[in-house]
């Protein structure tokens, strides 16, 4: 089983879980000599255009745990006449680890080291998938101070080590989710019984590969509207008893009266594990086409592949996830590990269902929150190939800054590049990460 696993895995190329690896190329860099600069605990790699008039604009590229050293944007930005800071901050790689209100001081560091570079004169984040809900938390507190990320409605608060961040001048998200705590609880298996973190059990009621509940084997998925409902109740209940649980034992370690002074693991089975590949998780939407998270409501800008923009509905490119009902039920791509802290701080918030029942701003971790007080321009493009183009939406509309965009890119997958299992003739999108990186190329040079 689990080398049929891998072996679909080694070929399945993009998929929903596989989004913090996603982001990584080993494609020849479009600048020849960036450079290394170590930040204390974060890391970066700077690049400028290898020709041309010298870069008025900087932008800055992270993610919550991803190497984004080599992110496409640092050679396709930089070839477009931007300096790119791009960087991996103290979490690298270790999602345990994260304290989520600490990663905003390593995205401090990357904006006041390109204040201080010559000519240039605006900065601007650049949040890709999870490097959302980080750019915009991190410009949230530097618009509004500390006391956006305090109070008595937060699941975990920020400490007064972010006060006096220096603020971006614009932010581009790209293919932004809502926020991790979001993700996490939308591609949980509800159907999965489990004890102390051991599956147990199903659930066939919940169960979303079961074909009397809608699921097809062969193609797109057709669940039905209770069917759905259930399915995002239960996703919300199961991270709300984690949650209730993960606050009793953190009690008990401050009352010193746990097995350990400080900290313990949470083990999320059919919960998918986005450091271990594609595959894992379970969203409806990478299942069922008429999910409603996978077009907009209402008519939209659609950046089309030959260069083009129209005003539309714009609905996903769709190839349904195939891996799933594989890698869900694993250890190794199936099961999600948190500590107790990191799940709090950076994968927890309160919800009565994970499609539209989501206290956004319970969490730090949120996108849909924090644009709600950020009011430099922004840019929201979603990837017409992936599961996000509602969500972008909902940012869109929520968001403070007079000054917002809101594109979807015909056809690109999550990395930007063409979804070829979604063509139906070859081609048919293969200028998705052109088009995109031009279009944030030409919104940055209005504004900036």
């Amino acid at each position: 089983m689990q080398t049929t696993v891998r072996r679909l895995i080694s070929i399945a190329g993009m998929s929903i879980a596989g989004l913090s690896l996603s982001h990584t190329s080993t494609a020849v860099l479009a600048q020849s000599n960036p450079t290394y600069i170590p930040f204390g605990p974060a890391k970066g790699s700077l690049y400028k255009p290898d020709s041309g008039p010298a870069p008025r604009v900087a932008l800055v590229i992270m993610h919550r745990t991803a190497n984004y050293l080599n992110h496409t944007g640092c050679r396709e930005l930089s070839a477009r006449g931007f300096m790119v800071l791009c960087m991996n901050n103290r979490f690298e790689n270790n999602e345990i680890a994260v304290r989520w209100e600490q990663v905003p001081l390593d995205v401090k560091q990357g904006v006041a080291y390109l204040r201080k570079q010559p000519g240039i004169s605006k900065i601007v984040l650049f949040g890709h998938s999870g490097g959302a809900p980080t750019m915009s938390f991190y410009q949230a507190v530097a618009e509004n101070g500390t006391g956006y990320c305090k109070g008595s409605n937060k699941l975990v608060e920020c400490g007064d080590d972010l006060a006096d961040l220096p603020k971006a001048d614009g932010i581009v998200f790209a293919d932004a989710h809502p926020g991790n705590p979001a993700i996490v609880m939308r591609g949980i298996n509800p159907s999965i019984l489990s004890e102390h973190g051991l599956p147990v059990g199903i659930n066939p009621a919940l169960d979303p590969f079961n074909p009397k509940n809608g699921y097809n084997p062969n193609g797109p998925s057709t669940y039905s509207p209770a069917f759905q409902s259930a399915f995002f109740r239960a996703q919300a209940e199961r991270v709300q008893e984690l949650i209730i649980s993960s606050q009793d034992k953190l009690a008990r370690i401050r009352n010193k009266a746990y097995p350990f002074p400080d900290n313990d693991l949470i083990v999320m089975p059919g919960a998918g594990n986005p450091g271990a590949g594609p595959g894992g998780s379970v969203y409806l939407a990478a299942l069922d086409p008429t999910v409603s998270l996978n077009s907009t409501v209402q008519p939209r800008k659609l950046l089309k592949n030959n260069g083009t923009v129209v005003t539309q509905i714009a609905r996903m490119a769709f190839a349904p996830d195939r891996l799933a009902p594989l890698t869900n039920p694993t250890f190794d791509v199936g099961t999600k590990l948190f500590s107790l802290r990191s799940f709090m701080s950076a994968n927890a918030v309160r919800a009565t269902n994970s499609l539209d029942g989501i206290d956004h701003c319970s969490s730090n971790n949120s996108t849909v929150c924090a644009v709600q007080s950020i009011s430099v321009p922004v840019l929201f493009a979603a990837m017409g190939a992936f599961i996000f183009i509602r969500d972008n939406e909902i940012h869109y509309e929520v968001a403070k800054s007079a000054d917002k965009d809101y594109v979807v890119i015909e056809g690109a997958n999550h990395g930007f590049a063409p979804c070829t299992a979604c063509e139906q003739t070859p081609g048919q999108y293969s200028n998705s990460m052109r088009n995109f990186y031009n279009y944030v190329r030409d919104w940055i040079n209005v504004r900036f």
